[in-house]
């Protein structure tokens, strides 16, 4: 049966059903092929990509314009951190790394190569040539770790002297901190973020003290440059390419003063290496407008290097809660004062007392017998601040806490800023807090507290920046009034008696010369398992010091936890801090009122001739310089009337061409007056005096942009 239904096609009929099949299958693909193209010729799109956009990037290269972090300054001018280029130097070992003439690109001389680059890098020669010849031989490239990285300019260049095939560098942006050790917590560092590199982004970014703070403020906005090139990658078509400019980040200025703060430096690196404490603050400020003139941490770190950042990352001058102990009884005392509590002829019995059926003691447990409660503050006497705080009255004494400005930041500019605690339910937590124990503080608010003795009565908040932009003279900010006039005098003859009453704990800090009022302090550590530790030296030991107590113009402020090698008492550690320190911030004042004294109104010489200028202005012992080759003077920096200090430079602007003056021992406030008067940029670089300069003396100004100036 099946082969009545059986089809018989001959060859010819199957190769040309065949055919058919194959003309529709081309035709079908044919069709795809055309709607495709009509779709992407009407709509510009394939697989979601603009094909205009595509072919026009093949023609436009985008480089990036990198904008400048902005530079931290001190109060004068003197440079803490900028922007600078770091390298990073590799090898290149692969063979196949060659010229066109075939001629080595790699490290053809690995011997030579080690030796030279053990001259500039932190790394044996051995060690190079180790890692020159790896036991891996497809290996590319190779570099030398930390020892290779964060290179200078010069330490480049000389290497780049050696001409060492095979020897190349990476550049990237860093932050260059000049002075080293130096307020390092507080200006804080800034650094490109790891796995920045591989996201392509080289930006720094501020992750402590100042840097952190002001980051938004630092931190440019780069540029971009947009050319339209042809095939071979030249540029065509000026009028469609795009710039932008880099946007330059904000200089911050700094209340710090560079001598003051490297004094500090010296005094805490030799205290912290003598006597080896857990921990060290320093702070100096104004007692007037609350400028923060230095402050330091130990542990702390070398900013350049980045030695040491490893112990402490914390700013412990804002992020460290701590009981202060004793130097708070300058807050209990005030309170009672003000409070009308107090009564300095009453006796009490010193030694100890009982508060809630547990003992306080005075720090010289069998006390000094019955005493009147006008010593207990200069003795340092726990039991009389107990008494104090009793006849205050709770409420009353949390008030004058709260007035005080503890429990709350001070707002001071810089990061991670604790507010502070305190323990005061129960009347035993009430009697501690008028000696220190069971609140916590960190030391901005105790410079606060201390600036209302300072002051009258009235707390200035403490100041860590001047300005943003621009340098300019600060104004200080009232925290409050905790208390009287009156009552900040008598707590200041209080002070006082510390130092020179022959039972105050202070008398080491005696300055000759000046009068000093001071509060010592000894606060108890508590331990892991709660409780305090017991030990001579656990304990964090402190002075709190206005200077000159008749006149204050300055507050210092120290604490340092428990030494490990305690072998002078607390009071003769701290004053090997204290008093060179306050010494030199006093010896400064004096020099810049002898200069006020001394200081000259610029006389007006415009429009006479430059001899008799000249004359004029050196009588008035100042220097002059002529900026022109002209016969008269038509303009003068500083301006006539501006008062200014003798033997002073004014830079006299002739009438003829401008001309390029001598600058060899100009300052860098010189050199910025040359910049001023003359429209000119002038590129400062180094710290100290002139002694090179781009253009040569007498050259024409005429035209020129930028003049580089060295200083040393």
């Amino acid at each position: 049966m099946r082969n009545l239904f059986r089809t018989h096609r001959s060859p010819r009929q199957n190769r040309r059903i065949f055919g058919e099949v194959l003309l529709l299958i081309i035709a079908a693909i044919f069709l795809i092929f055309m709607g495709r193209f009509a779709y992407i010729a009407a709509t510009g799109h394939i697989a979601g990509v603009d094909l205009t956009k595509r072919s026009n990037k093949k023609y436009e290269g985008d480089s990036v314009i990198r904008a400048q972090r902005g530079t931290i300054y001190d109060s004068s001018g003197n440079v803490l951190a900028q922007d600078t280029n770091a390298y990073a130097v590799y090898a290149v070992l692969s063979h196949d790394y060659v010229t066109a003439d075939k001629k080595p690109l790699y490290v053809a001389d690995k011997k030579k190569t080690a030796k030279a680059l053990s001259k500039y890098l932190p790394m044996s020669e051995a060690n190079i040539y180790k890692q020159l010849t790896p036991k891996n031989k497809a290996v590319y490239q190779v570099e030398f770790g930390s020892a290779g990285q964060n290179l200078s300019l010069s330490i480049k260049r000389k290497i780049e002297k050696q001409h060492l095939t095979g020897i190349y560098f990476k550049e990237s942006p860093t932050r260059l901190y000049p002075n080293g050790t130096f307020a390092s917590h507080v200006v804080g560092i800034a650094q490109t973020p790891k796995g920045s590199e591989d996201s392509g982004s080289q930006d720094l970014v501020g992750v402590m003290g100042v840097e952190k703070y002001f980051n938004e403020q630092l931190t440019g906005q780069d540029g971009y440059k947009n050319l339209t090139k042809d095939s071979y990658g030249y540029s065509i078509n000026q009028n469609k390419n795009k710039v932008k400019a880099a946007k330059n980040g904000q200089d911050v200025y700094l209340t710090l003063d560079s001598r003051m703060q490297s004094y500090l430096e010296s005094l805490l690196s030799k205290v912290n290496k003598k006597y080896q404490p857990a921990s060290m603050n320093a702070v100096l400020m104004n007692a007037k407008t609350g400028e923060i003139l230095a402050a330091s941490q130990r542990p702390t770190f070398n900013a350049s290097t980045k030695k040491g950042i490893g112990d402490v990352w914390r700013d412990t001058l804002v992020e460290d809660g701590y009981e202060p102990g004793s130097v708070l009884k300058i807050a209990t005392l005030s309170a009672a004062i003000d409070s009308g509590h107090y009564n300095p002829d009453q006796y009490y019995k010193s030694g100890s007392v009982l508060v809630s059926g547990k003992k306080i003691s005075d720090w010289q447990t069998a006390g000094w017998g019955m005493i009147p409660l006008n010593q207990a503050f200069a003795r340092s006497s726990n039991v009389g601040m107990v008494k104090l705080e009793q006849e205050m009255g709770a409420k009353t004494w949390k008030s004058y806490i709260e007035k005080f400005g503890f429990l709350k930041k001070t707002g001071i500019e810089l990061p991670g800023e604790t507010a502070g605690t305190l323990q005061y339910e129960r009347p035993l937590d009430q009697a501690t807090t008028s000696f220190g124990q069971g609140i916590n503080v960190n030391v901005m608010q105790m410079l606060q507290m201390t600036s209302a003795i300072a002051n009258n009565g009235t707390m200035i908040k403490p100041q860590i920046l001047a300005d943003v932009g621009q340098e300019q003279q600060i104004t200080p900010i009232k925290a409050g009034k905790p208390i009287k006039a009156s009552t900040a005098k008598k707590v200041m003859q209080n002070m006082e008696d510390v130092v020179y009453k022959d039972y105050g704990t202070g008398q080491v800090y005696q300055i000759p010369g000046y009068k000093i009022a001071a509060k010592t302090g000894t606060a108890q550590i508590t331990g892991p398992n709660g409780g305090y530790l017991t030990g001579a030296s656990n304990y964090i030991f402190s002075v709190s010091g206005i200077a000159p107590a008749d006149d204050p113009k300055y507050i210092l402020y120290i604490t340092m936890k428990q030494p490990g090698n305690m072998t002078d008492s607390a009071e003769t550690i701290l004053s090997q801090v204290f008093n060179p320190m306050m010494k030199r911030a006093l010896e400064y004042t004096k020099e810049a009122e002898k200069d006020k004294q001394q200081q000259v109104k610029v006389a007006s010489v415009l429009s006479q001739s430059t001899k008799d200028a000249q004359k004029k202005l050196e009588a008035q012992n100042l220097k002059t310089t002529l900026v022109g080759s002209g016969n008269l003077v038509v303009q003068q920096l500083p301006k006539a009337g501006s008062v200014i200090l003798p033997n002073q430079r004014v830079l006299l602007m002739t009438n003829g061409a401008m001309t390029m003056p001598d600058v060899n021992g100009w300052s860098k406030n010189d050199l910025l007056k040359l910049a001023q008067l003359t429209g000119i940029d002038v590129d400062i670089k180094g710290s100290g005096y002139a002694y090179h300069q781009s253009l040569a003396v007498n050259s024409l100004l005429d035209g020129v942009k930028q003049i580089k100036v060295q200083l040393k």
